[in-house]
């Protein structure tokens, strides 16, 4: 009887599916998040049927689904899945896919739809799909409806490949895929005899030759000479999350050493975390440029800019204002220069340059002239946090950046957690593993991409405000589906500190309102609601215990309760000051 045929030979909509995912499973594909819904039966069926090679996870939210996805591929550098039914629901990706693009993520999108014959006559669920994400996409394309012709499922074949590719190369982000399927679209009978094409798609033949794409070739690119014949020069390791960071890290060392320029390291930089391996490193680079003096004393030539250009706005107005020739090291072929300097992209892995070999003593009085300022500004910052007993936000940062177990994966939440990381993250050698949605720098999906970041990796830790935090609690309904274990220290301030370092802070009303916005929200009844541990943190030492050693399973929030006000008259008062009476 029919009904015992293979799921994939039940009718043209389970082949056409099959043939998808078994193409993505011989490309490399180990997961594919499910959002429910009936137009998109044919693929969560033949996902769930790729087991375990792929791992199929069914998420409720569609958003959350997206940014938990988004978290999987930068834990994993590998594509990850997404499917949703027709209508709405793949709007909801829409945030996960901008991030992904600015950030190169490499996600594969899948909206299913209903077919041409049932669009734009008020069919139920219905909107138009075609290019949905505008130009955020890597590309994108409608497939054909299925069918049970052997050259058309060697389009879809083809067409899944190419896709593969795209979201991996020349720059990693997003494709999106909208495919129709017509009913039926359980994996019941509908009529086509499908019988003769298995011997033909079941022998090795139609899927021979499937594999990663090769890396593209590459020659070392040598050192402009502009760079050896400078002695006032930077080096700025930005905003990354590279998949190799000691490699990274390694190379960039070995450039600095080379040239004897100093690192200016951003916080969001794993140079940091690899400090041994960079003598020439500077920390401190925000609070040395808020004293002027030594702001136009330490004014560069030239400038090289590895990754993103840093959030710090004193560096950004700092190199503004004295205008030095810069070079940006990076693959992507998107324009990372935000100042619009004077300015060559290097379209390389800062891995990829040829280095000589030179003394490792500075050979100039700019460089010593740095490392003498990160050294009093260090001393000054170490010695002024380890004296503060009572629960402010700057100081968690801090502390963090020296107790995390080595190499433990610490996804970071915009808004004022990424800046009090640049202010005070401490150098470490501990190789944490950093993680930010720093590309479009928004608050949506904070939770979930912390959970696609540990999911089946190292116990991992989350570092959010609160606002970021309830922006996404639609994450927690992920923890049955969740392997692994996720800390979440929360810094309750009741509402949205950032505002207050802002010049609208002096106008209340409407402050409070609509801009502090403090939500009232009791964590410890929130978190009972979704079973997921939590813990009121009362003293740094508490929190230090709980972080040293952290658990294999589970969620839990280690909530700290602050003052938001009383916290950012703390940076008015003292971010000006740490280097005030620095003379170098």
């Amino acid at each position: 009887m029919f009904d015992l045929m293979p799921i994939a030979y039940r009718n043209v909509n389970q082949l056409w599916a099959y043939i998808l995912t078994e193409t993505l499973k011989r490309l490399g594909l180990t997961c594919a998040i499910i959002c429910p819904g009936s137009r998109s039966t044919p693929l969560a069926i033949a996902f769930a049927q790729q087991a375990p090679e792929i791992e199929a996870i069914s998420i409720l939210d569609e958003r959350s689904a997206a940014f938990f996805a988004l978290g999987q591929a930068k834990a994993t550098g590998r594509p990850v899945v997404l499917v949703c039914t027709s209508g709405t629901a793949g709007a909801n990706f829409y945030p996960a896919v901008i991030e992904a693009s600015y950030s190169r993520v490499p996600l594969l999108i899948m909206t299913t739809d209903r077919p041409p014959e049932l669009r734009d006559c008020h069919s139920g669920q219905t909107i138009d799909q075609l290019r949905l994400y505008g130009n955020y996409p890597n590309w994108q394309t409608e497939l054909a409806l299925p069918s049970a012709d052997l050259g058309m499922l060697a389009y879809l074949r083809q067409t899944v490949i190419h896709s593969w590719e795209r979201a991996q190369t020349p720059t990693k982000g997003s494709v999106h895929l909208n495919i129709p399927f017509r009913d039926p679209l359980a994996p019941v009978p509908d009529g086509t005899d499908l019988s003769y094409l298995r011997s033909q798609l079941e022998s090795e033949d139609f899927f021979a030759g499937i594999a990663n794409p090769c890396p593209m070739p590459y020659a070392p690119c040598p050192m402009p000479k502009e760079w050896k014949e400078c002695d006032r020069g930077i080096i700025i390791a930005g905003v990354a999350q590279p998949q190799q960071p000691e490699e990274y890290c390694r190379a960039i060392a070995q450039l600095s050493q080379t040239l004897n320029w100093p690192v200016l390291a951003e916080g969001l930089s794993p140079v940091r975390n690899y400090a041994e391996l960079n003598p020439y490193l500077i920390s401190t680079y925000d609070l040395i440029l808020r004293n002027q003096q030594l702001a136009k004393q330490l004014a560069p030539e030239m400038v090289i800019q590895v990754g993103e250009m840093p959030t710090s706005k004193e560096l950004r107005t700092w190199i503004d204002a004295t205008q030095p020739r810069c070079w940006v090291i990076d693959k992507s072929d998107q324009n990372l220069d935000p100042l619009h300097g004077r300015t060559t992209h290097l379209r390389i892995s800062v891995e990829d340059i040829k280095v000589e070999e030179r003394n490792l003593s500075f050979s100039s009085d700019y460089g010593k002239q740095w490392c003498d300022a990160e050294a009093k500004v260090r001393l000054v910052v170490d010695q002024t946090m380890g004296k503060i007993d009572e629960i402010i936000e700057s100081k968690a940062a801090w502390l963090i950046s020296q107790i995390l177990p080595p190499r433990t994966p610490l996804f970071i939440a915009n808004s004022m957690p990424v800046r009090d990381v640049e202010y005070f993250w401490k150098p470490n050698n501990l190789g944490v593993r950093s993680h930010f949605n720093r590309g479009a720098n928004g608050i949506d999906g904070t939770l979930s991409t912390a959970l696609g970041i540990a999911h089946r990796q190292q116990s991992s830790v989350m570092l959010t405000g609160d606002l970021a935090l309830l922006h996404d609690t639609n994450g927690f309904l992920i923890r049955n589906k969740f392997v692994g274990h996720l800390t979440i220290v929360l810094i309750n301030n009741n509402g949205g500190g950032i505002f207050e370092m802002l010049p609208i802070a002096k106008f209340d009303p409407p402050f409070e309102e609509f801009f502090g916005t403090p939500q009232d929200i009791d964590f410890a009844q929130l978190c009972a609601t979704y079973n997921v541990q939590h813990e009121l943190i009362t003293c740094w030492e508490h929190l230090q215990e709980r972080l040293n050693q952290l658990p294999t399973t589970v969620i839990r929030v280690l909530e700290l309760q602050t003052n938001r006000k009383a916290d950012a008259k703390w940076r008015q008062d003292n971010l000006q000051k740490f280097a005030a009476d620095i003379v170098i």
